[in-house]
């Protein structure tokens, strides 16, 4: 069974029904208190964490007086715009006694859906990660039209553990587990401990189960899971609302594990090696062995490019005699890799008259 000690990387899902008191509307402050000092404990000992965060209509609806009822678009956006600078104040609060700096990340469905945005996003992260920030994500409730929702920070932080390439997602949730049934209505209901295949069967299983105090329920919980285990991410589902929920969990407190299929890193390789080329790019001998040691891909490397490809776009990577390296996502246009190739990383910004990215296929997003 899986166990958050061996984490590398952890995204933590968190509610509004477990930051916010549903009776009062305001932020428990205590629990926050707890949670905050779980992830400063986990990144003490080298681990990543990346909190997944609800809560900014719930506070911001009590700032406003608005009603308990489902709001209408424009007042749930207002809600999100009011409580979302409160979430975030209330975690950098929070961690800050423990000298963790906070980020707030705001996103969209349509910023993994579009590969050039996935890209950015991604980018931003590693580079927050690599300075040690614990970033804060949410779904941008302030613009997110339907068409462009998660609906759920399950999915949303599924998608955001596959965009960093974590190895454990956890969801802190008001059950501690997935059962064969609805343990409220079902006294026979039972909880697994470790599920290591979504079957039709399992699937059948979740119906509708859970308090029902999140939107999302245990179906998008199992949705979650398929996202997070097909990336090389293994996943669990813990009761969230007890003090220092990660604690207990990392000493035996009851929860499924959803196994991974393989590494994360191994996962995104053939994601991408799995894509149709946009293009290409003919590079010489030294980066050929660079690329072959772990390298990334640099603009002096590159002799030729074919093609009319575009930010994000895959694009296959070939030595001068034609043999296929690998291929990778690029981080610049057709147009941008031809004006910058053969040139030092120093002087793309006086090439393209702005700053850009210094390597123009990174190695994680690369499978040779």
């Amino acid at each position: 069974m899986a166990s958050l000690t061996t984490a590398r990387r952890l995204v933590v899902k968190i509610g509004s029904a477990l930051l916010v008191d549903r009776v009062s509307g305001a932020l428990r402050a205590e629990w926050l208190g707890s949670i905050a000092a779980d992830v400063a404990r986990i990144k003490a000992r080298g681990t990543d964490v990346v909190l997944v965060s609800s809560g900014s209509i719930a506070l911001g609806r009590r700032v406003l007086s608005l009603p308990e009822a489902v709001l209408p678009l424009e007042q749930s956006q207002a809600a999100a715009a009011v409580g979302q600078i409160r979430l975030a104040r209330a975690w950098e609060e929070a961690l800050a006694p423990h000298d963790l700096t906070t980020a707030q990340i705001l996103v969209t469905l349509e910023d993994s859906a579009d590969r050039r945005r996935y890209l950015n996003s991604r980018a931003t992260m590693e580079t927050l990660l690599g300075f040690g920030v614990v970033p804060i994500v949410n779904e941008n409730d302030t613009v997110a039209t339907d068409e462009i929702r998660f609906g759920d920070n399950d999915r949303l932080a599924a998608q955001v553990a596959v965009t960093v390439g974590a190895d454990q997602l956890v969801l802190l949730s008001d059950v501690d587990g997935f059962y064969t049934g609805n343990p409220q209505i079902d006294p026979s209901a039972t909880r697994y401990d470790v599920i290591d295949q979504i079957t039709p069967e399992i699937e059948a299983m979740a119906g509708d189960a859970g308090s029902g105090l999140s939107k999302g329920g245990m179906k998008t919980k199992l949705m979650a899971a398929r996202t997070a285990t097909a990336s090389g991410c293994t996943m669990a589902i813990t009761e969230g609302s007890v003090l220092h929920p990660l604690t207990a969990l990392e000493q035996g407190a009851p929860a499924t594990w959803f196994t991974a299929q393989m590494d994360p890193h191994a996962a995104r390789k053939r994601w991408i090696a799995a894509m149709k080329p946009q293009g290409t790019l003919i590079v010489d001998a030294g980066a050929a062995g660079a690329l072959a040691r772990g390298k990334s891909l640099l603009p002096a490397g590159i002799v030729a490019v074919e093609g009319n490809f575009g930010r994000g776009d895959p694009v296959a990577i070939r030595s001068g005699a034609g043999s296929d390296l690998g291929q990778g996502l690029t981080r610049y246009t057709a147009t941008e890799a031809r004006a910058i190739q053969g040139h030092k990383s120093t002087e793309i910004e006086t090439i393209l008259g702005y700053p850009g990215r210094a390597v123009l296929i990174h190695r994680d997003d690369m499978a040779v």
